[in-house]
């Protein structure tokens, strides 16, 4: 899940222990070009003040003046913008853009507390409305699992951020960590060597001084995890891809040259993973943009990542690595609040 859905959900916590009415907004189904997708979030406080959005303004302003007028809904309410071409001029959405969403009144917010604390635990989860009674479930969810709605009840699905493990601590990690963090990923460093590690001074960033391999093991990655190793040196690298190729990281890539990554994957074959694991490893890592500086570099790194994890095979792969490429890519839900 995003940064920007998690702050709607402890704001609209913090507005209802603070004694506010709040409602939250749903966006459960678009056609043409909607600004936001389905499950985007959005809370209006009895005052007008919101977080999150739903579309490019225009939307949030007609909420905003409804509840100002009328106060949230007595219970959970379908409201539609865009049907027809005046209004999807008036409400400023593109090419006769149009969405529906779903706003709630929120009374109880027991279930913030505990959607919040499963997603620290790096747990997915479908939260369940039932539009009549409001009554809300949680319930663990699936990995492909989207957001559903049936008319009665609304699925939504919540999931943890996005998580990118960059082995070792060099210029480029530097560069690479606040890239990934401006994308929402949560960014962890390893490296094991002191010299580079102590001076790799990044707010926000977890520092993992341990071996790259343990540090993978200990992490726990999952598909929600990718892991890129980017020391030039086989010791570290090497050992820490065998723990990420055999786990169910969605996204594994080590830096280094054609010929250097045909042997690493000699390598790797010593140790007992399979063909198709070894198959998953993105090597040369990146996008073939031309890419020189460590800034260069970095944005090629993450334009491949963000494509996997969007499930769109990477095309500005080199034509030798472009079909295996192609086959690592996974099946990823879409209209799902489940991400970075």
């Amino acid at each position: 899940m995003d940064s920007i859905d998690r702050e709607v959900l402890e704001r609209t916590l913090e507005w209802v222990n603070g004694g506010h009415r709040v409602g939250l907004v749903t966006v459960i189904e678009t056609w043409g070009s909607a600004p936001r997708p389905p499950g985007a979030l959005l809370a209006v406080r009895d005052d007008g003040l919101v977080v999150g959005s739903v579309s490019g303004g225009c939307v949030e302003d007609d909420l905003i003046a409804r509840v100002r007028r009328s106060g949230q809904p007595e219970a959970a309410t379908l409201v539609s913008y865009g049907v027809t071409r005046e209004e999807a001029a008036r409400f400023g959405l593109p090419c006769g853009g149009a969405l529906k969403l779903v706003h709630e009144p929120v009374r109880d917010a027991g279930w913030i507390v505990s959607l919040l604390e499963r997603i620290s635990r790096h747990q997915l989860v479908t939260r369940e409305l039932e539009l009549a009674s409001g009554k809300v479930s949680l319930h663990p969810a699936a990995r492909g699992d989207a957001l559903r709605f049936d008319g009665e009840r609304m699925c939504s699905v919540f999931g943890p951020r996005y998580r990118l493990l960059v082995i070792g601590a060099g210029q480029l990690s530097r560069v690479l960590a606040q890239m990934a963090q401006a994308l929402d990923f949560e960014v962890f460093v390893c490296d094991p060597r002191v010299e580079y590690f102590s001076t790799l001074d990044l707010p926000d960033v977890g520092y993992l001084p341990g071996m790259p391999d343990d540090v993978v093991r200990e992490l726990k990655a999952d598909a929600h995890t990718a892991i890129v190793a980017l020391t030039h040196d086989p010791k570290l690298d090497d050992m820490a891809l065998i723990e990420a190729l055999d786990s169910p990281a969605f996204y594994v890539g080590a830096l280094g040259s054609r010929a250097n990554n045909t042997k690493r994957r000699e390598r790797l074959a010593l140790f007992e993973l399979s063909d198709a694991q070894i198959a998953r490893l993105h090597g040369p890592i990146g996008l073939h943009i031309g890419s020189r500086t460590p800034a260069e570099i970095a944005v090629s790194i993450l334009a491949e990542i963000v494509s996997v994890r969007n499930g769109v095979a990477p095309t500005q792969k080199k034509a030798s690595e472009r079909a295996a490429a192609a086959r690592s890519v996974p099946a990823l839900p879409v209209g799902s609040t489940a991400g970075a």
